[in-house]
């Protein structure tokens, strides 16, 4: 059985997730985590819970999702697994941080490329991916039909959808990823968005506004 940790780091109040089970292996997805005193919240969690982080994972690659990707990645000797089409957001997080006036530490390149499909395994868990791109590129999401929870990264959130203008962004194209593909996934799927509070798919479908104004269409 997956368990989850939440933790909400940056100027931007990101949602940094640590998935684990009874194994103790764990997956780090979009590591915020900004300065040291953040560092410091995630690896205590891991040290006192006995944790052996195996994958470095990454939604999408807007900057307050990879802030702490290098720290990572450094720290427990791990690769950055993300979508390729989502290279150029990574490439543009320097530039970007410097238009903000926020110091980013460089990210690792890719080790991984991800793909709609791939399953992610750590201990005795894994997580399945699907393509959801229309907040970034090529965001992808991780769920998991047994454990009913899904990471939705910036495409879903209570009450709400990921903004379409930035780079790479489209409304139609969110809408569409969000009705084929989480959508189709069950209302009892708990829904773990990259800011904000968790909600579920049910709930999403039922009071989301822009959920209800394209059914209203």
């Amino acid at each position: 059985m997956i368990s989850l940790a939440r933790f909400t780091f940056n100027p931007f109040q990101e949602n940094t997730y640590l998935l684990y089970d009874e194994s103790k292996e764990a997956v780090v997805i979009d590591p915020g985590c900004y300065d040291q005193a953040e560092r410091d919240v995630l690896v205590d969690f891991i040290n006192k819970n006995e944790l052996k982080p195996v994958r470095l994972l990454n939604t999408h690659c807007h900057i307050d999702h990879v802030l702490g990707n290098r720290f990572i990645a450094e720290k427990y000797d791990l690769e950055l697994e993300m979508h390729e089409g989502e290279v150029p957001v990574l490439e543009a997080v320097q530039q970007y941080g410097l238009m903000m006036g926020i110091t980013v530490d460089p990210s690792p390149p890719a080790g991984k490329f991800l793909n709609e499909g791939d399953l992610i395994t750590f201990g005795n868990s894994s997580l399945e991916i699907c393509f959801t791109p229309g907040h970034s590129p090529a965001s992808i999401c991780f769920y998991s039909k047994e454990d009913e929870l899904i990471i939705a990264g910036d495409t879903l959130f209570e009450g709400s959808i990921g903004r379409t203008d930035l780079p790479g962004g489209n409304y139609e194209t969110l809408m569409k990823s969000i009705f084929d593909k989480l959508l189709t996934l069950g209302d009892s799927m708990r829904v773990y968005p990259g800011h904000g509070n968790m909600s579920t798919i049910g709930k999403e479908r039922q009071y989301n506004p822009f959920i209800l104004q394209e059914l209203n269409k």
